[in-house]
């Protein structure tokens, strides 16, 4: 299930990070999900959850409870 925008993220998602690294987490997590499209529905989407952390990995860091971006 593709996200439209980052309102239909997971509460858990939008709840912990900021609003960029959330559009880099609709960015990866729908293009993931048209990349593992012959993966079964749960694979599909677990793999596709896992890209998108990791996309949003490369760009913040977290520092206790918070998401700061990285100065690369």
């Amino acid at each position: 299930m593709p996200y439209s925008t980052i309102d239909d993220l997971p509460a858990s998602v939008r709840s912990h990070l900021p609003p960029h690294a959330q559009e880099i987490y609709v960015g990866a997590f729908n293009g993931a999900w048209d990349q593992y499209g012959q993966e079964g529905p749960e694979e599909r989407e677990k793999s596709a959850h896992r890209v998108a952390w990791a996309a949003v990995k490369r760009k913040y860091v977290k520092l206790g409870d918070s998401w700061i971006a990285r100065g690369d």
